[in-house]
């Protein structure tokens, strides 16, 4: 925790489950617990798990000019983004490369919130905003608990009138256990799960309540690593660990296109000029590489950074990998040489594991995403 300034509330939480608090974004975070990750894995997949995900940047944006603020420095149309909605966006330099990604949650006319990864997307804005009408609010106050998984709704219709109803990418302001909170249809976990953003003093509250009248539905708590395995199964990319931050180019600086990363579809129809926007539609066709799949012939996950061969010579890398005892499939994401991302294009692994594997599309499951966006 060397580098963390930010604290979660469920500090002694975590700990108590056996987390060390390694630090993601400047906040000790519950990166494992003293129990298997596959059981956390698949209380998600089956059931519904717990998670402290604080350690997202939760930034508001309010006043009359945050509105053209979110709209040149992101992908999307936010004219689109009503009160109650939220929408997952991108970030590019001017060059049209990918810098962050956000969910921007639109809680009023002139008022935005905005959950910022990794990246320096906050960081961009808050240069952006200065000698503007909007006000910028770094809140570390505001906690969030993912509940994920199947059984996520059914523990929360039991407290929260109408939850059924709520579609995803929308929110609501309520209360929970008596306490203020806005619940989103948001997660990063390919099931239907809810993001519950609430006060730091009664995070704690929250959290032990859930847990303790969720155990009949089988609601256990998730380390953080256990999205790391959900990711890959559903596509979900997490900066910077599947971009050119981490795996650099021989020749090139780093910086991945939305067209490489299969983020393209984040660009609205209806958007107009943006930052990079230009250079997003020049890149077009002019792929390095493209995220794919890979599906491995093993019973163990490969590993980090294990190479790929096709043809005699290296033509990609494993850049997040798991391997599941529900469906007893071991599975990654990768950086593939265009020509190779492709269904069934047979690849070697070469690394932690040395076997055979094909590339495959993403995502592994639910490729409708239906689980998500379920209805009632």
């Amino acid at each position: 925790m060397a580098n963390s300034w930010r604290q979660s509330a469920l500090a002694e939480r975590h700990r108590a489950l056996g987390s060390h608090l390694e630090d993601w974004n400047g906040m000790g975070t519950a990166w494992t617990y003293a129990t298997d990750l596959a059981d956390a894995h698949e209380a998600i997949r089956t059931r519904a798990g717990l998670m402290d995900v604080s350690g997202l940047k939760k930034v508001h944006y309010v006043g009359p000019h945050a509105e053209s603020l979110l709209d040149y420095a992101t992908s999307r149309d936010i004219s689109k983004v009503y009160p109650g909605k939220s929408v997952y966006a991108t970030f590019l330099n001017e060059a049209g490369k990918f810098v962050d990604d956000c969910v921007i949650y639109r809680t009023g006319p002139n008022a935005f919130m905005v959950v910022h990864g990794a990246g320096n997307g906050y960081e961009m804005l808050v240069r952006s905003a200065q000698g503007r009408q909007v006000a910028v609010l770094f809140d570390d106050d505001l906690h969030d608990l993912s509940l994920q998984g199947p059984k996520a709704v059914d523990f929360l219709e039991k407290h929260v009138p109408g939850i059924r109803e709520l579609a995803y990418f929308h929110h609501l302001q309520t209360k929970l256990f008596g306490c203020p909170v806005m619940i989103s249809r948001t997660g990063y976990t390919g099931e239907r799960g809810y993001e519950i953003f609430c006060k730091a003093a009664d995070a704690p509250l929250i959290w032990d309540s859930i847990l303790e009248q969720g155990a009949e539905l089988g609601i256990v708590p998730c380390a953080f690593t256990t999205l790391d395995w959900l990711r890959v199964e559903s596509y979900l990319l997490f900066f910077p660990y599947d971009n050119s931050e981490k795996y650099p180019f021989d020749n090139e600086a780093a910086g991945d296109t939305l067209w490489e990363l299969g983020l393209d579809f984040t660009v609205s129809p209806t958007k107009g000029e943006f930052r990079g926007g230009l250079e997003h539609v020049r890149l077009q066709g002019k792929e390095r590489f493209r995220i794919f799949g890979v599906l491995v012939d093993a019973t163990e996950a490969a590993g980090e950074g294990d190479s790929l061969w096709a043809d005699g010579r290296q033509v990609g890398v494993i850049t997040c990998a798991m391997y599941s005892r529900l469906t007893g499939k071991s599975m990654a994401i990768a950086r593939l040489e265009p020509a190779y991302a492709k269904q069934g294009a047979p690849l070697e692994v070469k690394g932690q594991l040395n076997t055979t594997a094909i590339a495959h599309t993403l995502p592994f499951d639910d490729p409708e995403k239906t689980k998500r966006t379920a209805k009632g």
